[in-house]
Protein backbone atom coordinates (compact mmCIF):
# COMPACT_ATOMS: atom_id res chain seq x y z
CA UNK A 1 0.00 0.00 0.00
CA UNK A 2 0.92 3.29 -0.60
CA UNK A 3 2.86 5.12 2.25
CA UNK A 4 0.49 8.46 2.35
CA UNK A 5 -0.44 9.41 5.82
CA UNK A 6 -4.05 10.66 3.88
CA UNK A 7 -4.90 6.63 3.08
CA UNK A 8 -5.60 5.85 6.58
CA UNK A 9 -8.28 8.30 6.90
CA UNK A 10 -10.07 6.35 4.30
CA UNK A 11 -10.34 4.14 6.53
CA UNK A 12 -12.91 6.02 8.93
CA UNK A 13 -15.32 6.47 6.06
CA UNK A 14 -17.82 3.44 5.01
CA UNK A 15 -16.51 2.14 2.14
CA UNK A 16 -15.34 -1.49 1.00
CA UNK A 17 -11.93 -1.92 2.01
CA UNK A 18 -9.63 -2.12 -1.08
CA UNK A 19 -6.04 -1.19 -2.21
CA UNK A 20 -6.32 2.74 -2.63
CA UNK A 21 -3.49 5.03 -3.84
CA UNK A 22 -3.70 8.48 -3.94
CA UNK A 23 -2.89 11.04 -6.48
CA UNK A 24 -3.11 15.34 -5.52
CA UNK A 25 -5.06 17.49 -7.02
CA UNK A 26 -3.59 20.73 -7.56
CA UNK A 27 -6.53 22.69 -8.59
CA UNK A 28 -7.29 25.31 -5.82
CA UNK A 29 -5.52 27.56 -2.92
CA UNK A 30 -7.58 26.28 0.31
CA UNK A 31 -8.37 22.66 0.57
CA UNK A 32 -6.04 19.79 0.15
CA UNK A 33 -7.62 17.52 -2.01
CA UNK A 34 -7.07 13.77 -3.51
CA UNK A 35 -8.71 11.54 -5.93
CA UNK A 36 -8.80 8.13 -4.83
CA UNK A 37 -7.82 5.18 -7.38
CA UNK A 38 -8.02 1.78 -6.74
CA UNK A 39 -5.94 0.40 -9.51
CA UNK A 40 -6.21 2.84 -12.45
CA UNK A 41 -10.19 3.28 -11.99
CA UNK A 42 -10.36 6.73 -9.55
CA UNK A 43 -13.63 6.31 -7.16
CA UNK A 44 -13.71 9.09 -4.40
CA UNK A 45 -12.98 12.74 -3.68
CA UNK A 46 -11.06 13.05 -0.56
CA UNK A 47 -10.02 16.25 0.75
CA UNK A 48 -8.99 17.61 4.23
CA UNK A 49 -10.89 20.98 5.17
CA UNK A 50 -8.78 24.14 5.92
CA UNK A 51 -9.88 24.75 8.95
CA UNK A 52 -8.08 28.41 9.12
CA UNK A 53 -10.39 29.76 6.40
CA UNK A 54 -13.30 27.24 7.34
CA UNK A 55 -13.37 27.67 10.94
CA UNK A 56 -17.39 26.33 10.76
CA UNK A 57 -17.02 23.05 9.46
CA UNK A 58 -20.07 22.06 11.08
CA UNK A 59 -22.03 24.81 8.99
CA UNK A 60 -20.07 24.01 6.13
CA UNK A 61 -20.96 20.23 5.59
CA UNK A 62 -24.63 21.18 7.24
CA UNK A 63 -25.17 23.18 4.06
CA UNK A 64 -23.60 20.84 1.45
CA UNK A 65 -25.68 18.06 2.71
CA UNK A 66 -28.78 19.92 2.42
CA UNK A 67 -28.04 21.22 -0.94
CA UNK A 68 -27.04 18.23 -2.39
CA UNK A 69 -30.55 16.76 -1.39
CA UNK A 70 -31.72 18.93 -4.09
CA UNK A 71 -28.72 18.67 -6.28
CA UNK A 72 -30.07 16.06 -9.07
CA UNK A 73 -31.76 16.23 -12.02
CA UNK A 74 -31.84 14.45 -15.78
CA UNK A 75 -29.01 18.23 -16.28
CA UNK A 76 -27.74 17.78 -13.46
CA UNK A 77 -24.87 15.00 -11.87
CA UNK A 78 -25.70 14.00 -8.57
CA UNK A 79 -22.48 13.97 -6.16
CA UNK A 80 -22.83 12.38 -3.02
CA UNK A 81 -21.33 12.70 0.60
CA UNK A 82 -19.60 9.27 2.25
CA UNK A 83 -20.55 8.63 5.48
CA UNK A 84 -17.80 8.25 8.30
CA UNK A 85 -18.15 4.78 10.14
CA UNK A 86 -20.03 7.12 13.08
CA UNK A 87 -22.50 8.23 10.42
CA UNK A 88 -21.38 11.66 9.95
CA UNK A 89 -20.53 14.02 7.08
CA UNK A 90 -17.08 14.21 7.94
CA UNK A 91 -14.35 12.94 10.13
CA UNK A 92 -12.88 14.65 12.21
CA UNK A 93 -9.38 14.03 13.98
CA UNK A 94 -7.45 16.27 16.48
CA UNK A 95 -5.97 18.83 14.10
CA UNK A 96 -7.69 17.87 10.52
CA UNK A 97 -11.35 17.48 9.30
CA UNK A 98 -12.00 15.19 6.21
CA UNK A 99 -14.65 14.55 4.21
CA UNK A 100 -15.38 11.43 1.59
CA UNK A 101 -17.40 12.15 -2.03
CA UNK A 102 -18.19 10.29 -5.35
CA UNK A 103 -15.90 11.14 -8.09
CA UNK A 104 -17.97 11.92 -11.64
CA UNK A 105 -15.77 9.59 -14.11
CA UNK A 106 -14.94 10.86 -17.74
CA UNK A 107 -15.56 14.66 -16.25
CA UNK A 108 -13.33 17.54 -16.63
CA UNK A 109 -12.63 21.12 -15.17
CA UNK A 110 -11.18 24.20 -17.25
CA UNK A 111 -9.08 27.00 -15.73
CA UNK A 112 -10.74 29.14 -18.94
CA UNK A 113 -11.77 29.05 -22.06
CA UNK A 114 -11.53 30.14 -26.09
CA UNK A 115 -14.75 27.60 -26.89
CA UNK A 116 -18.03 29.20 -26.44
CA UNK A 117 -19.98 25.81 -25.85
CA UNK A 118 -17.86 25.83 -23.12
CA UNK A 119 -19.37 29.70 -22.09
CA UNK A 120 -23.04 28.30 -23.28
CA UNK A 121 -22.82 24.95 -21.05
CA UNK A 122 -21.19 27.19 -17.96
CA UNK A 123 -24.23 29.64 -17.92
CA UNK A 124 -26.83 26.90 -18.24
CA UNK A 125 -25.33 25.07 -15.28
CA UNK A 126 -25.28 27.78 -13.36
CA UNK A 127 -28.65 28.58 -13.88
CA UNK A 128 -30.04 24.84 -13.78
CA UNK A 129 -28.30 25.20 -10.17
CA UNK A 130 -30.42 28.17 -9.18
CA UNK A 131 -33.39 26.63 -10.18
CA UNK A 132 -32.69 23.47 -8.36
CA UNK A 133 -32.16 25.29 -5.27
CA UNK A 134 -34.80 28.17 -5.42
CA UNK A 135 -37.22 26.68 -3.07
CA UNK A 136 -35.00 25.58 -0.44
CA UNK A 137 -35.81 26.83 2.92
CA UNK A 138 -32.71 29.75 2.87
CA UNK A 139 -33.17 29.67 6.89
CA UNK A 140 -31.50 26.17 7.16
CA UNK A 141 -28.54 27.70 5.47
CA UNK A 142 -25.86 28.61 7.82
CA UNK A 143 -23.72 32.02 6.61
CA UNK A 144 -20.01 30.28 6.92
CA UNK A 145 -18.02 33.03 5.86
CA UNK A 146 -20.86 36.37 6.94
CA UNK A 147 -20.20 39.17 4.72
CA UNK A 148 -17.84 36.65 2.43
CA UNK A 149 -18.76 39.23 -0.95
CA UNK A 150 -19.50 42.28 1.77
CA UNK A 151 -17.44 45.25 -0.26
CA UNK A 152 -17.17 47.38 2.46
CA UNK A 153 -15.65 44.60 4.93
CA UNK A 154 -13.32 43.61 1.77
CA UNK A 155 -12.39 47.32 1.76
CA UNK A 156 -11.96 47.82 5.61
CA UNK A 157 -9.60 44.49 5.84
CA UNK A 158 -7.51 46.49 2.80
CA UNK A 159 -7.25 49.41 4.85
CA UNK A 160 -6.20 47.57 7.52
CA UNK A 161 -3.63 45.80 6.13
CA UNK A 162 -2.25 48.86 3.99
CA UNK A 163 -1.60 50.51 7.26
CA UNK A 164 0.47 47.52 8.81
CA UNK A 165 2.30 46.47 5.59
CA UNK A 166 5.89 46.51 5.29
CA UNK A 167 6.69 49.70 3.29
CA UNK A 168 8.52 47.40 0.37
CA UNK A 169 5.63 46.05 -0.08
CA UNK A 170 3.55 48.86 -0.30
CA UNK A 171 5.61 50.71 -2.94
CA UNK A 172 5.90 47.19 -5.01
CA UNK A 173 1.87 47.19 -4.76
CA UNK A 174 1.55 50.84 -5.48
CA UNK A 175 -0.51 50.74 -8.69
CA UNK A 176 -2.76 47.87 -7.03
CA UNK A 177 -3.49 49.70 -4.03
CA UNK A 178 -4.09 53.24 -6.51
CA UNK A 179 -6.60 50.89 -8.76
CA UNK A 180 -8.53 50.10 -5.24
CA UNK A 181 -8.64 53.57 -4.50
CA UNK A 182 -9.93 55.15 -7.58
CA UNK A 183 -12.61 52.06 -7.70
CA UNK A 184 -14.12 51.84 -4.65
CA UNK A 185 -16.22 55.05 -4.90
CA UNK A 186 -17.88 54.03 -8.45
CA UNK A 187 -18.58 50.30 -7.05
CA UNK A 188 -19.90 51.90 -3.66
CA UNK A 189 -22.59 53.89 -6.07
CA UNK A 190 -24.69 51.06 -7.63
CA UNK A 191 -27.75 50.45 -6.02
CA UNK A 192 -28.43 46.73 -4.93
CA UNK A 193 -31.36 47.15 -2.96
CA UNK A 194 -34.45 45.31 -3.35
CA UNK A 195 -32.69 42.13 -4.42
CA UNK A 196 -33.98 38.36 -3.43
CA UNK A 197 -31.70 36.23 -1.23
CA UNK A 198 -30.74 33.07 -2.74
CA UNK A 199 -28.60 30.05 -1.93
CA UNK A 200 -25.76 30.75 -3.72
CA UNK A 201 -22.29 29.03 -4.53
CA UNK A 202 -20.67 31.73 -3.77
CA UNK A 203 -17.10 30.71 -6.12
CA UNK A 204 -17.85 30.13 -9.60
CA UNK A 205 -14.80 30.22 -11.32
CA UNK A 206 -14.93 28.10 -14.11
CA UNK A 207 -12.76 25.37 -12.76
CA UNK A 208 -15.70 24.61 -9.95
CA UNK A 209 -17.52 23.31 -13.54
CA UNK A 210 -17.33 20.14 -13.69
CA UNK A 211 -18.02 19.08 -17.99
CA UNK A 212 -18.15 15.91 -19.62
CA UNK A 213 -14.92 15.28 -21.58
CA UNK A 214 -16.48 13.61 -24.30
CA UNK A 215 -19.16 15.97 -25.12
CA UNK A 216 -18.44 19.38 -23.31
CA UNK A 217 -21.81 19.18 -21.71
CA UNK A 218 -21.83 20.85 -18.13
CA UNK A 219 -22.70 18.26 -15.33
CA UNK A 220 -22.44 20.27 -12.08
CA UNK A 221 -20.82 22.89 -9.51
CA UNK A 222 -18.28 21.44 -7.30
CA UNK A 223 -16.31 22.60 -4.37
CA UNK A 224 -19.57 23.39 -2.32
CA UNK A 225 -17.85 24.91 0.94
CA UNK A 226 -18.74 28.47 0.16
CA UNK A 227 -22.44 27.61 -0.82
CA UNK A 228 -24.66 30.43 1.36
CA UNK A 229 -26.97 33.00 1.17
CA UNK A 230 -26.16 35.79 -1.19
CA UNK A 231 -27.49 37.09 -4.72
CA UNK A 232 -27.32 36.27 -7.58
CA UNK A 233 -25.12 38.62 -9.50
CA UNK A 234 -22.18 37.30 -7.12
CA UNK A 235 -22.35 33.86 -8.47
CA UNK A 236 -22.77 35.27 -12.30
CA UNK A 237 -19.89 38.16 -11.77
CA UNK A 238 -17.70 35.21 -10.40
CA UNK A 239 -18.52 32.74 -13.14
CA UNK A 240 -17.86 35.96 -16.14
CA UNK A 241 -14.01 36.52 -14.61
CA UNK A 242 -12.71 33.14 -15.72
CA UNK A 243 -15.30 32.42 -18.61
CA UNK A 244 -15.16 36.06 -20.45
CA UNK A 245 -11.03 36.20 -19.81
CA UNK A 246 -9.15 33.65 -21.21
CA UNK A 247 -6.16 34.25 -19.44
CA UNK A 248 -5.12 33.06 -15.98
CA UNK A 249 -5.95 34.82 -12.93
CA UNK A 250 -2.08 35.63 -12.50
CA UNK A 251 -1.43 36.40 -16.23
CA UNK A 252 1.74 39.00 -15.45
CA UNK A 253 1.18 40.13 -19.46
CA UNK A 254 -2.24 42.58 -19.46
CA UNK A 255 -2.46 42.19 -23.16
CA UNK A 256 -3.51 38.73 -22.81
CA UNK A 257 -6.36 39.85 -20.78
CA UNK A 258 -9.26 40.72 -22.61
CA UNK A 259 -13.12 40.46 -22.03
CA UNK A 260 -14.58 38.61 -25.11
CA UNK A 261 -17.83 39.54 -25.86
CA UNK A 262 -19.01 36.69 -27.51
CA UNK A 263 -18.20 34.19 -24.57
CA UNK A 264 -20.34 37.01 -22.01
CA UNK A 265 -23.39 36.44 -24.62
CA UNK A 266 -22.73 32.49 -24.95
CA UNK A 267 -22.65 32.38 -21.02
CA UNK A 268 -25.80 34.64 -21.01
CA UNK A 269 -27.48 32.81 -23.52
CA UNK A 270 -27.13 29.31 -21.59
CA UNK A 271 -28.64 31.35 -18.55
CA UNK A 272 -31.70 32.18 -20.67
CA UNK A 273 -31.79 28.80 -21.67
CA UNK A 274 -33.21 27.59 -18.48
CA UNK A 275 -36.08 29.80 -18.76
CA UNK A 276 -36.98 33.25 -16.97
CA UNK A 277 -36.16 32.73 -13.70
CA UNK A 278 -34.60 36.47 -12.36
CA UNK A 279 -36.10 39.37 -11.42
CA UNK A 280 -35.81 42.81 -12.95
CA UNK A 281 -33.79 43.85 -10.08
CA UNK A 282 -31.55 41.12 -10.20
CA UNK A 283 -31.04 41.52 -14.14
CA UNK A 284 -29.86 45.54 -13.92
CA UNK A 285 -27.64 44.58 -11.93
CA UNK A 286 -25.71 41.74 -13.81
CA UNK A 287 -23.30 43.81 -15.15
CA UNK A 288 -22.43 45.17 -11.59
CA UNK A 289 -21.57 41.75 -10.59
CA UNK A 290 -19.17 41.19 -13.54
CA UNK A 291 -17.03 44.23 -12.37
CA UNK A 292 -17.67 43.86 -8.54
CA UNK A 293 -16.52 40.38 -8.77
CA UNK A 294 -12.77 40.20 -10.22
CA UNK A 295 -12.66 43.52 -8.15
CA UNK A 296 -13.50 41.80 -4.52
CA UNK A 297 -11.00 38.98 -5.74
CA UNK A 298 -8.36 41.49 -6.75
CA UNK A 299 -8.91 43.50 -3.27
CA UNK A 300 -8.64 40.14 -1.21
CA UNK A 301 -5.32 39.08 -3.01
CA UNK A 302 -3.99 42.23 -2.29
CA UNK A 303 -4.75 42.93 1.16
CA UNK A 304 -3.19 38.83 1.51
CA UNK A 305 -0.20 40.29 -0.15
CA UNK A 306 -0.02 43.24 2.10
CA UNK A 307 -0.27 41.08 5.01
CA UNK A 308 2.51 38.73 3.86
CA UNK A 309 0.49 35.84 1.91
CA UNK A 310 -1.41 34.43 5.21
CA UNK A 311 -4.10 33.13 3.41
CA UNK A 312 -3.59 32.16 -0.18
CA UNK A 313 -1.41 29.15 -1.00
CA UNK A 314 1.05 30.92 -3.45
CA UNK A 315 3.95 29.74 -5.51
CA UNK A 316 5.62 32.12 -5.13
CA UNK A 317 6.04 35.54 -3.21
CA UNK A 318 4.61 38.18 -5.34
CA UNK A 319 1.98 35.51 -7.10
CA UNK A 320 -1.26 37.31 -4.71
CA UNK A 321 0.62 41.05 -6.34
CA UNK A 322 0.16 39.34 -9.79
CA UNK A 323 -3.14 37.99 -9.19
CA UNK A 324 -4.48 41.45 -7.92
CA UNK A 325 -2.84 43.55 -10.90
CA UNK A 326 -4.35 40.81 -13.47
CA UNK A 327 -8.06 40.55 -11.74
CA UNK A 328 -8.00 44.74 -11.73
CA UNK A 329 -7.29 44.82 -15.23
CA UNK A 330 -10.19 42.34 -16.47
CA UNK A 331 -11.97 44.45 -13.66
CA UNK A 332 -11.34 47.71 -15.86
CA UNK A 333 -12.34 45.78 -19.01
CA UNK A 334 -15.59 44.96 -17.64
CA UNK A 335 -16.39 48.69 -16.84
CA UNK A 336 -15.52 49.58 -20.27
CA UNK A 337 -18.04 47.06 -21.30
CA UNK A 338 -20.99 48.01 -18.93
CA UNK A 339 -23.44 49.25 -21.86
CA UNK A 340 -22.40 46.08 -23.98
CA UNK A 341 -23.45 44.05 -21.26
CA UNK A 342 -26.40 45.59 -20.38
CA UNK A 343 -27.59 45.26 -24.47
CA UNK A 344 -26.52 41.79 -24.32
CA UNK A 345 -28.57 40.75 -21.17
CA UNK A 346 -31.65 42.74 -22.48
CA UNK A 347 -31.47 40.84 -25.51
CA UNK A 348 -31.01 37.66 -24.39
CA UNK A 349 -34.80 36.62 -23.21
CA UNK A 350 -33.50 36.21 -19.72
Amino acid sequence: MENNPALHVLDQFSIEKKTHRLKAVQQGFINDTFLVFEGEEPLYILQRINTTVFGNVDGIMNNVHLALGYLKDEDYQAISLIKSNSGDPYFKTEDSCWRLMTFIDDSIAYDNTTNAEIAFEAGRIIGKFHLLLQDVAIDKFVDTIPDFHSLSLRAKQFEEAFQQADPKRKEKASKAIQFVEDSLAMLKQWDTEDLPERICHNDTKLNNILFARSTNKALCLIDLDTLMKGYFHYDFGDAIRTVANTAPEDEQDHQKITFEKHLFQAFVEGLAANGPFLTEKEKEVLPYGAILMPFLHGIRALTDYLNGNLYYRVAYEDQNLDRSLSLFDFTQKAMNEATSMKEIIQNSGL
